[in-house]
């Protein structure tokens, strides 16, 4: 296993962490204090602490998954939620998203920090639709192989904050709107659904920015790479296609890959069977690479997702080379397992919270 392949990925994911993208974005913005400090997303706790230590204490809101909060000051409002799938506590994020935006008085001004996760961490669905709606909803969306643009489509439908919604209740003066990107083309009315998205009409002055990205992510990567000696091959998010034909295309890519570095990102989709095992779809790829590699030697492929978590599980995803395939292999793929396999060879990926959320990053290295 070359451990560069690893060292490369923690050097994209590095990059665009929460905190210094939000520090960043600040120290350039020439924009009046915030009276409130709203963070939502699975960054949401790096990019509030950095707003915190740029202004001096404010009143905060943080929404973010479960363990993602670490660092934020004691009088800050955390609420920890669920992902990928909503709960009891994602309405209770939804409701007092909206209380705080409602509440700001005319003459406020407000810094709303938006990342990836929000989609299911914060709802306020829509009349006549329940928890056991959006459950199902996110559940059928997670298992069906829909991109993440035609999954918050749906997901806008039946939300009170999505699209615009949260700050269509906003009647301050002016709302500044930082974003770290995990969607193709850094929409930001698809980051999140939309939570961070102006109204349209707007009544009050917005600025929004995206600070974060998968493109940041890979030049960086690619700059690691160069500065170890190795030739960079290919930098290009490229993983927005089913997983098992990523897995054919780009199998076919590292059997033929001469020396070097390949960089890839995007944010694959997958097809779940009934009762899916342990794994993600960074975990998936990282094992049906595997077989495309089996027995060859010298190359090293990693997958992760840059947030850290892989679907329902804590690992980020998988590290593989020629010798990770094996038997049983084939049939945990098939039933969505692959997580299982990948710990019993030691090829499972875990980072724990990496502060960030820009899709996913593959590092393929050839010795």
């Amino acid at each position: 296993m070359d451990t560069r392949a690893i060292k490369i990925w923690r050097a994209g994911v590095d990059a665009v962490g929460g905190y210094e993208a939000t520090r960043t974005a600040l120290a350039t913005s020439d924009g009046p204090a915030p009276d409130q400090i709203i963070a939502v997303g699975k960054a949401a706790g790096d990019m509030a602490r950095a707003a915190l230590d740029h202004f001096g204490p404010l009143p905060a809101l943080v929404v973010t998954k479960d363990g993602h909060a670490q660092g934020l000051p004691d009088e800050v409002h955390v609420i920890e939620s669920s992902h990928p799938v909503p709960d009891a506590r994602s309405l209770s994020a939804g409701r007092a998203l909206r209380t705080c935006v409602q509440g700001m008085a005319p003459g406020t001004h407000l810094l709303l920090l938006v990342s990836g996760g929000a989609s299911s961490l914060a709802e306020d669905p829509v009349e006549g639709k329940t928890l056991s709606d959006l459950q199902a909803l996110n559940s059928r969306l997670l298992s069906d192989g829909l991109d993440i643009t035609a999954m918050n489509i749906e997901r806008r439908k039946i939300s009170r904050i999505k699209g615009g919604g949260l700050l269509g209740t906003f009647t301050g003066q002016s709302a500044q709107v930082l974003a770290i990107s995990d969607v193709p083309g850094d929409d930001l009315s698809v980051i999140g659904s939309g939570i961070g998205a102006p109204p349209n009409p707007c009544s009050f002055d917005c600025e929004t920015r995206i600070i974060a990205s998968n493109t940041l992510a890979r030049n960086a990567a690619a700059d690691a790479a160069k500065i170890l000696g190795l030739t960079v091959l290919e930098n290009v998010e490229s993983l927005h296609d089913d997983l098992p034909t990523l897995a054919r295309r780009i199998g076919r890519r590292l059997q033929d890959m001469p020396p070097g570095v390949v960089v890839l990102g995007g944010e694959p989709t997958v097809v779940l069977p009934p009762n899916p095992g342990r794994g993600g779809r960074n975990q998936a790829l990282a094992l049906e690479l595997a077989r495309e590699i089996e027995g060859i030697e010298g190359i090293t492929v990693i997958v992760g997702g840059t947030d850290g978590s892989d679907g329902p599980t804590d690992a980020a995803g998988g590290v593989v080379d020629g010798t990770t395939w094996g038997a049983g292999a084939a049939e945990v793929l098939k039933a969505a397992d692959s997580g299982s396999f990948l710990e019993q060879q030691g090829a499972l990926f875990t980072t724990g919270p990496t502060g960030t959320n820009v899709m996913d990053l593959l590092i393929a290295v050839r010795d």
